[in-house]
C-alpha cells in the first residue's frame, strides 16, 4: 500500500515505485454509470476479470439522473421503429449525425455507431431494457408517457431535413414519467451483479494511473477510506468517470462560454479527474471548448409557433429546432437581450407545462406598445412581424426556413418571454470535450498513437456528440453505453506485451 509519492491525477505513479499490488485484475474500470456498467458487462462476457470502482455509494452516474432516451436507428430500423412504421436508413442517420457534429465530426466513430446501432438496441433488449412499440407524436423534450419512440432533435428542421430524410430515433424506456435513467441503471446494475467475473468497489475514489517504464498503463491508484490501494490491471484501465462540468475552474479554463448557463447537469463526480489522468500519461484532450447548453423553450409545443428575437427586434433562427440549437444560437448572437414573442393563444399553457422559467418581459395590445416595453427601436419588431406574417400566408419561411407546419401568423395582443441567460431563464449545460479515442475506445496521443493499456468511454472521452447546435436527446446515453461496450470489448481482447 505504501508508495514514495502522494497520488495526484496529473502525475501518474510509476510501477517501479509500487512495492505491493493490493488488488489485481484483467480490466479496471473507473465509474459505474452507463458507460462503466456496459464496459464491465462486455469485458466480462468476453472472458475478462473486471474490477469496477465507483466514487459514490451506489451505481448510477449521470445516466441515472437522465431520462435515458437512447438515440438509435439505421440499418432499416430498430424493432420499435419498424413497428411504428418507420424505415430508417443508415446513410440518413450518418448524414444527420455528421451535420450535427459539424467540422468537429469524427466520421469513423459516427459511422461505427450508426452501422451498429440496431445491434446495440438488440444488445440492450437482451439485457432486459424494455421499449414499447409505440410512437409519441407530440413535440417534447422528454417523453412523459411510456411510448417507445419520439423525435428528439432537429431531424425535421432546416437544414437537416434538406440533406437527410427525417426519422425518429429517440428510444424511450417502457416507463411513465421522467424515470428512464433510474430504471436503466437498475437493469445494468442487475446484469453486473449477475456476473461472477465483475467485482464492484463503491465509495472508492480513483486517484491516478500507474505506468511502467515503457509508458504503458498497467494499473490505477484508488482510495478506499483512508487507504491508498495500488490496483494492477493486466489488460487495461477504462476511464468512465464523466465530464468536467462540476469543476468550475476547469470549465472556466476550457469552455468558459458554458458559464453563461446557470445549471450544470451531471453528478458530483463530473470533476474532470478521468480526463486529467488520461492527459497526464500523454492522452490528447479534444473539443474541450464545446458543451451542451440549452434554453428549453418547449413544451408546450405551441411556443414553437412563436419567434425568437434579439435586441434589434430581429429573428436569428428557425424556431422549430431542438432546444440546445436555440441555446447555442443565443450564445453566438451579439447583444445582451433575447426574447420569445408569442400571441396570447400561443402562450397558452406555458405557466402550467413549461420548466424554462423565463419571465414575462413585456406585453402589448399593439406591436408598438410591446416595442416600447422591451426598449426596442420603434418599427424593428413591426418589420420583423410583417415579413414573418407574409411568409406565413405564403406557407414558406423565406428567411430561416421554419417548417410550414409551425408557421402561424402573429397578431396582437402579444407576450414577450425573456430568454436572456442570466435573467432567470433555466439554462442547463454540460461538457462535451474529453480524451481522444479510436472507435475501439483506445486513448490516443496528439499524433493519434495509442496509449497502451488505456481506454475511455462516456463523457470522459470525446465521442460522437460534439456541439450543442447539433445535439439530439439520447445521443449522450447512446454514446456512453455504446462506447463503453467498445472499450470493454477491446480491453478484454488486449494481449499485454
Amino acid at each position: 500500500m505504501m508508495s514514495t509519492s502522494k497520488a495526484n491525477p496529473s502525475h501518474p505513479r510509476h510501477a517501479r515505485d509500487v512495492t505491493n499490488w493490493d488488488l489485481q485484475t484483467d480490466v479496471a474500470i473507473i465509474g459505474f454509470g452507463g458507460a462503466g456498467g456496459c464496459a464491465a458487462i462486455e469485458a466480462a462476457d468476453a472472458g475478462a476479470e473486471v474490477l469496477l470502482f465507483e466514487l459514490a455509494s451506489a451505481s448510477g452516474g449521470s445516466t441515472a439522473m437522465s431520462s435515458a432516451e437512447i438515440y438509435m436507428g439505421g440499418s432499416g430500423g430498430t424493432r420499435v421503429q419498424r413497428a411504428c412504421g418507420f424505415e430508417d436508413s443508415t446513410e440518413d442517420m450518418v448524414t444527420y449525425m455528421m451535420m450535427s457534429a459539424g467540422p468537429q465530426a469524427d466520421e469513423a466513430k459516427i459511422r461505427n455507431y450508426c452501422e451498429n446501432s440496431v445491434e446495440h438496441f438488440d444488445w440492450l433488449c437482451n439485457l432486459g431494457v424494455p421499449f414499447k412499440d409505440s410512437f409519441h407524436e407530440e413535440r417534447a423534450i422528454m417523453c412523459l408517457t411510456d411510448d417507445g419512440l419520439l423525435y428528439t432533435g432537429s431531424e425535421k428542421a432546416y437544414p437537416f431535413r434538406q440533406q437527410a430524410k427525417p426519422c425518429p430515433r429517440g428510444h424511450n424506456l417502457y416507463i411513465e414519467g421522467d424515470n428512464g435513467g433510474p430504471l436503466f441503471m437498475k437493469i445494468i446494475n442487475e446484469n453486473v451483479a449477475s456476473r461472477d467475473a465483475i467485482t464492484v468497489h463503491y465509495e472508492t475514489r480513483a486517484l491516478t494511473l500507474i505506468v511502467d517504464d515503457e509508458d504503458t498503463v498497467v494499473g490505477i491508484v484508488v482510495r478506499q477510506g483512508n487507504q491508498e490501494l495500488n490496483v494492477r490491471a493486466r489488460k487495461g484501465v477504462i476511464l468512465c468517470a464523466g465530464g468536467f462540468n462540476m469543476n468550475e475552474e476547469m470549465v472556466q479554463k476550457y469552455a468558459p462560454k458554458l458559464l453563461a448557463g446557470n445549471e450544470p447537469i451531471g453528478n458530483p463526480g463530473d470533476t474532470g479527474t478521468g480526463i486529467m489522468m488520461g492527459m497526464a500519461v500523454g492522452g490528447a484532450a479534444i473539443n474541450m471548448h464545446e458543451g451542451f447548453i440549452s434554453i428549453p423553450y418547449y413544451p408546450p409545443a405551441s411556443i414553437t409557433y412563436g419567434i425568437a428575437i434579439n435586441d434589434k427586434g430581429q429573428r436569428f433562427i428557425n424556431e422549430d429546432v431542438y432546444h440546445a440549437r436555440l441555446g447555442q444560437a443565443v450564445l453566438d448572437q451579439p447583444g445582451d437581450r433575447f426574447y420569445f414573442i408569442l400571441t396570447v393563444e400561443q402562450y397558452g399553457d406555458y405557466e402550467k407545462f413549461n420548466f424554462m422559467g423565463a419571465g414575462i418581459a413585456g406585453t402589448g395590445e399593439t406591436v408598438d406598445e410591446l416595442e416600447q416595453e422591451l426598449g426596442l427601436r420603434r418599427g424593428t419588431l413591426e418589420g420583423t412581424l410583417r415579413i414573418y406574417n407574409e411568409d406565413c400566408e405564403a406557407g414558406e419561411d423565406s428567411q430561416y426556413h421554419k417548417a410550414p407546419e409551425w408557421l402561424q401568423k402573429m397578431e396582437p395582443p402579444l407576450v414577450a418571454l425573456d430568454i436572456t441567460p442570466g435573467r432567470g431563464v433555466f439554462v442547463p449545460y454540460f461538457t462535451l470535450g474529453g480524451l481522444d479515442t479510436l472507435t475501439t475506445g483506445e486513448v490516443v496521443d496528439p499524433q493519434r498513437n495509442v496509449i497502451p493499456g488505456l481506454f475511455a468511454a462516456g463523457r470522459t472521452a470525446c465521442g460522437i456528440v460534439r456541439r450543442a447546435e447539433g445535439y439530439s436527446s439520447g445521443m449522450s446515453v447512446g454514446d456512453a453505453t455504446f462506447s463503453g461496450r467498445m472499450a470493454g470489448r477491446q480491453a478484454a481482447a488486449r494481449q499485454p506485451d
